[in-house]
């Protein structure tokens, strides 16, 4: 809900709830987990094939340049994809969501891991982040700015934030 709150010059002024706070954005999460759980192949029989995969490949020597990883480490990743490219989260945002007890709880081992093997432009994201918070919510650029760095919001690094500013209007 929106607060009014009267300035020092009498005007009335709304102050809305950042996005965080909205109902609407944690239904977008909640589908949005949803939706990358049914994409990182769910069901028992992916898992099966994954697992004798990976002992394939423990018995045999491997002449692949890339190896195999665990399904936690696998799952760890394909969720940090959809947290990016869905959400435009920062690196922070991710790994701290992979990582949360409120979150998808994955060890800090599997979640670095997939922190270090997703490919995502992060200025882009910033950028993406910035442009719905002046959209939706009005913000001035020295807001959002602070919320894109804030450590109580989106965690974006000092250089991402500024390169979203930058090029807000573009």
């Amino acid at each position: 809900m929106s607060k009014k709150i009267v300035g020092e010059d009498g005007k009335t002024y709304i102050q809305k709830k950042p996005v965080y706070k909205r109902f609407w954005f944690w239904v977008l999460v909640i589908v949005v987990i949803a939706i990358g759980a049914n994409l990182s192949g769910g069901s028992k029989q992916a898992t099966n094939e994954t697992k004798s995969q990976q002992t394939n490949t423990q018995t045999s020597s491997s002449t692949e340049s890339k190896p195999k990883v665990s399904a936690e480490y696998a799952a760890a990743t394909s969720k940090a994809k959809t947290y990016a490219t869905m959400m435009n989260m920062s690196k922070a945002g991710i790994y701290d969501q992979l990582t949360s007890d409120a979150g998808e709880k994955f060890p800090a081992e599997a979640a670095q891991y997939a922190i270090d093997n997703i490919t995502v432009d992060y200025n882009k994201n910033a950028l993406e982040k910035a442009k719905t918070y002046q959209k939706e919510m009005s913000m001035s650029t020295d807001a959002i700015h602070d919320q894109l760095t804030s450590d109580a919001g989106e965690k974006f690094t000092q250089e991402e934030a500024d390169y979203a500013i930058q090029n807000l209007n573009n």
